[in-house]
C-alpha cells in the first residue's frame, strides 16, 4: 500500500491513526536506515548512527522492524531487555542509556531463538502497535532499521510515517549498487526522500602494512551519489572490530571511540545532522513562502 492508496473507512484504524500521528508529532526526524540486498552492514550503520546521534545529546530512538531477524537487541548488548512497564499502565521501550531507547520484536518472543513466521498483514499490525502501544516520549531522531529490500516493512512505514526520510546503506560492488538503485526507485513511488548514501566495507586498512585494500572495491556509493544527486553521507571501512564489538554488544562507537572506524561514522552521524537540519530549514521557507501567497 503506497500513500496514495486509502484503504476502506474503519473505526478502530482511524482511532489508532490518530493517535500514531500524534505520537509521530512528537520525533522530529524519523530516519529509515535501508538496503538493497543482505550481508551490506546495514543493522551495523543503523546501530552506530543511533549511539552517534546520542553522543550529541539528541534523544533518540531506535526502531527495529526487522521482524525475521531482529539483531539489535545481540549488537547493543541487550538480549532480554524487558520493556519499560509505567505506573499509568503504559509500555515504554528498552533504554540502552539515557539518550537512546530501542524497540525490537525480540522482547515480544517466547524466546530469542523463536521464529517469527508472519504474512505481510500481521507484519504490518505489528510495526503500527511499536508506535501505537510504546509511548517514545519527545525525540530529536526516530532511526528505523528496516530488513533487506522492499517489501510490507518498507512500505508500511512509508504509509503510516509520511514524513520519514531514508537513508540507503551499499557496499562498493557493483551488484549491491544495482540492488540500492531499486530502494531508490522505491522511495520516488512513495514519496520518500533520501537523505544520503553510505558506502560500508569501502576498504581496509591492514594492520601490518598501513596500506589500503579495496577487499570489495571502493567508491561506487560516491559515484552513486553523482549520478543521482543524492547526498553521500560517508564511508565506513572493513574493520573486524565491528564483528566482534557487535557479538559483544559493544558498538564500535562505543566500545573504540577513537579508532578509524568510529571516526568514519561521526562523519556520517554528521552529515546526517547536516543534511536533515537543512531539510527543516527548507521546509520552514516554503511554509513561510506559502503563507505569504495566502495573504
Amino acid at each position: 500500500m503506497t500513500k496514495e492508496t486509502k484503504r476502506p473507512a474503519n473505526p478502530v484504524l482511524d482511532e489508532q491513526d490518530s493517535k500514531i500521528r500524534e505520537k509521530l508529532s512528537q520525533i522530529e526526524h524519523k530516519v529509515m536506515v535501508m538496503s538493497g540486498k543482505g550481508g551490506v552492514g546495514k543493522s551495523t550503520v543503523s546501530i552506530n548512527l543511533a549511539i552517534g546521534l546520542s553522543l550529541q545529546n539528541f534523544y533518540i530512538g531506535l526502531l527495529d522492524v526487522d521482524l525475521h531477524g531482529p539483531n539489535v537487541p545481540k549488537m547493543l548488548g541487550l538480549e532480554g531487555g524487558e520493556l519499560q512497564k509505567r505506573p499509568d499502565g503504559t509500555v515504554g521501550p528498552v533504554y540502552y542509556s539515557p539518550n537512546l531507547k530501542f524497540m525490537s520484536v525480540e522482547p515480544l518472543l517466547p524466546n530469542k531463538d523463536s521464529a517469527v513466521m508472519w504474512r505481510g498483514p500481521m507484519k504490518m499490525s505489528a510495526i503500527r502497535q511499536f508506535i501505537y502501544d510504546i509511548e517514545w516520549g519527545k525525540l530529536d531522531y526516530l532511526v528505523i532499521d528496516a530488513p533487506p529490500g522492499t517489501g510490507d516493512e518498507q512500505m508500511t512505514v512509508a504509509q503510516m510515517i509520511p514524513d520519514a526520510y531514508a537513508v540507503l546503506v551499499t557496499t562498493p560492488q557493483e551488484v549491491a549498487l544495482l540492488d540500492v538503485k531499486k530502494s531508490i526507485s522505491f522511495c520516488k513511488h512513495v514519496g520518500m526522500p533520501v537523505i544520503g548514501i553510505v558506502e560500508n566495507m569501502s576498504g581496509m586498512i591492514c594492520p601490518h602494512c598501513g596500506k589500503a585494500i579495496d577487499v570489495f572495491k571502493r567508491g561506487g556509493g560516491e559515484k552513486l551519489s553523482e549520478e543521482t544527486g543524492i547526498p553521500f553521507l560517508g564511508k565506513i571501512p572493513v574493520d573486524p572490530r565491528i564483528v566482534t564489538t557487535g557479538d559483544a554488544g559493544r558498538p564500535i562507537m562505543a566500545m573504540y571511540p577513537n579508532s578509524h572506524t568510529a571516526e568514519a561514522f561521526e562523519k556520517v552521524v554528521q552529515n546526517v545532522i547536516n543534511v536533515t537540519q537543512q531539510m527543516v530549514l527548507k521546509k520552514k521557507k516554503e511554509q513561510e513562502k506559502k503563507e505569504a501567497e495566502q495573504i
